[in-house]
């Protein structure tokens, strides 16, 4: 099923709120990492749990910043199924995923149905073991 223009105009406008909100929270974070160096966080004093926690810090940061990086590669992709009339196709079975599910998450490429079962499938992808 097609969306209707006034349905495209809000998912346009619910992409564009996201992409500003994530630019300012990237923007400030970069801004807060460049303020604060390792020998900062770390202090005069090199003791092993300061080096610690500062190696923490900066490793949190730069999560944080590759989080919102792959976020607004995502809403770039949204906008591309956007404007070629598939954003709410889904990828895996084909059928339509649903305009409010779109409007609340605007970046979705699955179906609830869908989404369920690759969360289910993948859901200790990344988890580290033993």
């Amino acid at each position: 099923m097609q969306l209707t223009p006034a349905q495209t105009a809000a998912l346009t406008l619910e992409l564009d709120k996201r992409d500003r909100q994530i630019r300012d929270d990237l923007r400030s974070l970069l801004m807060q990492s460049g303020n604060e160096r390792y020998t900062d966080l770390v202090g005069a004093v090199h003791d092993p749990g300061d080096e610690s926690v500062a190696d923490m810090l900066s490793d949190l940061n730069n999560t944080l910043v590759a989080r919102h990086v792959q976020e607004l590669r995502e809403l770039e992709a949204a906008r591309k199924r956007l404007s070629d009339g598939t954003i709410n196709e889904c990828i895996d079975c084909g059928l339509e995923i649903g305009y409010k599910r779109l409007l609340a998450y605007p970046t979705a490429v699955r179906c609830i149905e869908c989404q369920a079962q690759f969360e289910k499938t993948h859901q200790h992808a990344g988890t580290p073991s033993l």
